[in-house]
């Protein structure tokens, strides 16, 4: 029996502040040696486990293209993630929780790294990818958890 999953976006948080993103290349490879950790939404996973690519457009109207998207449990998305506007957005992956979670981290440490298989950050014009594995039953979301 295939259990879909419906993945929704949640509204962008417009209290928060601006971080400073730093992505170091020694950081990325010790982050891609690492094994991928469990999440109650998935695993990241590797190019070679696609079952299927969604492109994922955002713009400065604080939207995602789509804003929803299902997928059967143990499927293995590539989501290439387009900025189509002019600032900085990103798109992370998550429970209503985590996200919750997440975006009250951000407000007290604005200058945290966004280094999770889970998170791209995606600059103007910009496109970027996760490959993640939805292994888990559930109903998850995406937002942008930066102002705007």
């Amino acid at each position: 029996m295939n259990t879909l999953i419906r993945i929704t976006v949640i509204a962008a948080l417009s209290t928060l502040s601006f971080g400073v993103l730093a992505h170091g290349d020694a950081e990325d490879s010790a982050r891609s040696a690492m094994p991928p950790e469990q999440k109650a939404w998935g695993i990241g996973a590797s190019e070679d486990q696609v079952d299927r690519e969604l492109v994922i457009r955002m713009n400065d109207n604080m939207r995602f293209t789509p804003d929803h998207f299902e997928v059967a449990e143990g499927e293995t998305l590539k989501l290439v993630i387009k900025n189509e506007g002019k600032m900085l957005h990103e798109l992370v992956l998550g429970t209503a929780a985590e996200l919750k979670e997440h975006a009250a981290l951000m407000a007290k440490f604005p200058g945290m790294e966004h280094d999770e298989p889970y998170m791209a950050h995606v600059a103007a014009g910009q496109t970027q990818t996760l490959i993640w594995t939805f292994n888990r039953a559930g109903r998850f979301d995406f937002a942008c958890l930066l102002p705007g």
